[in-house]
């Protein structure tokens, strides 16, 4: 088939997290190469339509998000105008508003699914989802995901492995020629103190607590944490209460230029998360081009894939307080050892996470 007409399906547009970020780089990504649209909804209000960076956004009026999911009547019906002439369809998962438009449209067309993550904490409205994501499922063409953690660890993707492709995720081309810049120019002197980087939401899945109370026995380091979220007041109070406040830097929400800075400045990243919400972690792969080692957590997902222990830093397991106290300090103590990690992440970035080979693959599975 000669695909020609994309329609890209998503919670929210433009990214705010990962997962939209790969949406963005779809969209904005193949937009030359097809007719690509993107329909999401709106947190609330109505519905706008607009062209961003060339590509046709519309996003569904909102009564507002209630446990993660735009309550979005204009979705419905907007998917079922839209899809009538579209070639391929591009589900990105969970959203289980966009499995019900679908099974209540007519499409007749090819489904292809990204599955970024399980369903984790909605355990009891999952019961209600679950036999409507079954049916949604059995009737894609194909599932994509990032890793194969992505398929072992789901707690529904075993029995569709036979539509499954894996296609890792692609760092931004802008991170990656600004961390290229980096490394041809990268200054070298010793620091005082290690600088351990974290970046994300300050929410629960993303471990920070348990971050916070390792960190309180590491010696000859101090930490910037990025990031907003619900958990903001309650870290900001434990530092206190710890101690920290001298060794612990909350920096908030802040650009991307100042992001960068941070990439390019810290010694080590680390992504202390807890539970397999966190299917991937892309800020991994942003930190890896910069030639900084990686401390994550042996999830049954995605995330111990992308940065392997021993090779592109340290796996500890998750919510272990000693283990992640353990590994930030090793990282204090070995510094030849924790460039040459931070080397290697940086290869194995430009090998097996680019934009280019995410864009390719992809391509090529709405054109077969």
């Amino acid at each position: 088939m000669n695909c020609r007409k994309v329609l890209q399906v998503n919670k929210l547009y433009p990214y705010t997290g990962g997962i939209e970020k790969v949406v963005q780089q779809l969209a904005e990504g193949l937009k030359d190469k097809l007719d690509m649209e993107v329909l999401a909804c709106r947190e609330c209000g109505f519905t706008q339509k607009e062209i961003l960076n060339g590509v046709s956004v519309i996003r569904a009026g909102s009564l507002g998000v209630m446990f993660s999911l735009p309550i979005s009547i204009p979705f419905l019906w907007k998917f079922r105008k839209m899809c009538k002439d579209k070639d391929v369809i591009q589900f990105h998962m969970p959203f289980p508003l966009g499995d019900v438009g679908y099974l209540l449209s007519d499409y007749k067309g090819k489904v292809v699914v990204w599955w970024h993550s399980d369903v984790v904490r909605q355990k009891l409205l999952m019961k209600l989802y679950q036999p409507i994501m079954e049916k949604f499922l059995s009737r894609a063409d194909v599932i994509i995901v990032a890793t194969q953690g992505h398929i072992d660890g789901s707690d529904y993707l075993n029995k569709y492995r036979n539509k499954c492709v894996v296609i890792p995720y692609g760092i931004e081309k802008s991170i990656e020629l600004r961390a290229d810049k980096y490394i041809q120019n990268r200054p070298a002197y010793i620091k005082e103190k290690v600088n351990i980087l974290f970046v994300g939401r300050l929410v629960y899945y993303k471990g920070c607590e348990v971050l916070l109370k390792a960190f309180c026995s590491v010696h000859g380091a101090e930490l910037t944490m990025i990031g907003t979220g619900k958990l903001d007041q309650k870290l900001k109070e434990m530092a206190v209460e710890y101690g920290l406040t001298d060794k612990v830097h909350f920096l908030g929400s802040v650009s991307d230029e100042i992001l960068c800075k941070a990439f390019e400045e810290c010694d080590v990243f680390v992504l202390p998360s807890i539970y397999k919400s966190e299917a991937f972690g892309i800020v991994q792969i942003e930190a890896m081009a910069y030639g900084k080692p990686v401390i994550n957590t042996r999830l049954p997902g995605g995330v111990p894939y992308v940065s392997l222990n021993g090779i592109t830093g340290l796996t500890v397991e998750p919510s272990d307080i000693e283990a992640l106290t353990n590994a930030m300090q090793w990282m204090v103590d070995h510094p030849k050892e924790r460039e040459s990690m931070g080397m290697r992440a940086r290869e194995r970035v430009k090998e097996h996470f680019t934009e280019e080979d995410m864009l390719d693959k992809v391509l090529e599975i709405y054109e077969g």
